[in-house]
């Protein structure tokens, strides 16, 4: 027996009324409403990091206020970047936060990754080192894991690409040197730039780093492939392999070997 009901009518005795989304009240409106055109008239110049993060919720929530998510998210992850770069599933358990509203925090980055890659492309990596460390910053700075990135350069240096190859603790045994020859060979690469970061944040080589960087000059040389940098990024700075006479060394090693 159909229990379907005319349309206009009440439902039947017991059957749920479904829900009707609540309207934002006015104020809180109006108070997004002034959100967005503090930001369209300057920026996010004067923005409180937690503004930062409500504004990019307001993108993918209509009607519900979202300041409170936006404090709750601050307070759980510490930081602006700490909220950008958690998991999905860890912020969908704030209060306000879902799989539609969130979005808008995972998309800003990457499109903001992509720019500065953009950016770095067809410029020579070596004599444009503020615009690599912004990209690199951006990109693995503050990873919870330690990220392995590589710069492809053509013969004059120039980048043809970047990628992220291997994610986890830096050692001799997770980076793999034919895996990276492969990708270099694929990118036609002349040239190489590694990058990893250290998520404690010093960004002072360990004796690993040290290994697995003299393996990938020696395994990329064998391939007629240079590498001119290994740089490990630091919430406080950065560490230059070349800057500090090591790339050049082993570079020299290469060469004297069977001498």
């Amino acid at each position: 027996m159909s229990t379907a009901t005319t349309t206009g009518s009440a439902p039947a005795t017991g059957q749920a009324r479904p829900a009707v989304p609540k309207a934002a009240p006015a104020s809180s409106l109006g108070h997004r409403k002034r959100l967005r055109q503090r930001f369209l008239a300057g920026g996010l110049d004067g923005f409180n990091d937690y503004e930062v993060v409500e504004l990019l919720l307001t993108l993918g929530t209509p009607r519900k206020d979202c300041k409170a998510a936006a404090k709750c998210a601050m307070e759980r992850f510490k930081t602006l970047q700490g909220v950008l770069e958690a998991p999905v599933a860890a912020l969908c358990q704030i209060e306000g936060v879902g799989p539609h509203n969130l979005i808008a925090l995972k998309l800003v980055r990457e499109v903001a990754q992509r720019a500065h890659k953009q950016r770095l492309k067809g410029k020579t990596a070596i004599g444009n080192s503020t615009d690599l460390l912004a990209f690199l910053s951006h990109a693995i700075r503050d990873k919870a894991k330690e990220c392995f990135l590589v710069v492809y350069l053509d013969a004059k240096n120039r980048v043809v690409d970047a990628e992220t190859l291997f994610v986890g603790t830096l050692t001799a045994s997770s980076v793999y040197p034919r895996e990276v020859v492969q990708a270099a060979l694929h990118h036609r690469a002349a040239a190489l730039i590694f990058a990893h970061n250290h998520p404690s944040g010093d960004p002072q080589p360990s004796a690993a780093d040290m290994a697995v960087t003299r393996q990938l000059v020696f395994a990329a040389r064998v391939v007629g492939i240079t590498v001119h940098e290994h740089l490990i990024i630091g919430t406080g700075g950065h560490f230059s392999f070349a800057d500090h006479g090591h790339i050049a060394r082993m570079h020299t090693e290469f060469e004297q070997r069977g001498t």
